[in-house]
């Protein structure tokens, strides 16, 4: 089983971005694989160079964040999942690490990790020899603000759930999810992400017992009065994150 915080790979972003030796970008020229030994099929680079092959990594560019705050960086969790044999590579890596916590379900929720929830259920099914299911949250009204539905409770109760999620920035959406799945019953076995980019640690998502994260990812950003992006009259980039929406509510 993971240790109680987990992270695979550890990338801090700034503005610049450089080059190491080997022709992989790393940011803030910093990048370490902790216990690489565990991850044999997946080096540091090569998860750079596939998230960067496919525009999900976005540099030297101005972004809004939802948070409000700016930066140069972006995460585009949307670019990786039209790529299927990507987004499967990406969930066996997370599956492995829990194939010997005895997982009944995978729960997500709705809309970004359900496609998350269906393929790591998939290889937790082949690693292990049993079904695994894979299954989500919708969103409600306060004051759950998650419903766990469709007959998908029932193949929760008193089941080992392992929740998942793509990115993690406040964690609170995945804390909601765990409080709602435990009032079924049920044992949340663990946390898993494509990219812990908060900080966010397993006592932050409601004490769970396992927080795994493929990459923790530390963006730089700023608020807006001292984003010097802003005062590089550098371009909002409008196709990801809240640009658009910085940009009417000042028209």
């Amino acid at each position: 089983m993971p240790d109680k915080t987990c992270f695979a790979v550890y990338i801090y972003a700034t503005i610049a971005w450089l080059q190491s030796p080997s022709g992989a970008w790393v940011t803030g020229g910093f990048v370490q694989c902790l216990n690489s030994e565990q991850y044999p099929n997946m080096s540091t680079n090569q998860l750079l160079d596939t998230l960067k092959n496919i525009n999900a990594i976005i540099i030297d560019s101005h972004i809004v964040y939802t948070s409000g705050k700016h930066g140069s960086a972006y995460i585009n969790k949307d670019a990786i999942y039209p790529h299927t044999e990507i987004t499967s590579q990406l969930c066996q890596h997370i599956a492995q690490q829990f194939a010997n916590s005895n997982v009944d379900v995978v729960l997500a929720p709705a809309i970004g990790g359900v496609i998350l929830s269906q393929w790591i259920a998939h290889h937790l099914t082949k690693l292990t020899g049993r079904t695994v299911y894979g299954v989500y949250a919708e969103k409600c009204e306060a004051p759950d603000y998650f419903v766990i539905k469709r007959g998908y409770d029932k193949l929760c109760q008193n089941k080992r759930v392992l929740v998942v999620e793509d990115m993690l920035t406040t964690g609170g959406t995945v804390k909601k999810v765990v409080a709602v799945a435990r009032k079924i019953p049920c044992d949340i076995v663990g946390v898993a992400a494509l990219c812990n980019r908060g900080g966010i640690t397993a006592h932050d998502l409601g004490d769970v017992p396992t927080l795994y994260s493929l990459a923790n990812i530390k963006l730089e950003a700023w608020d807006e009065q001292d984003c010097p992006l802003c005062k590089a009259n550098k371009p909002i980039n409008t196709d990801v994150g809240k640009g658009r929406e910085w940009l009417k509510a000042r028209v």
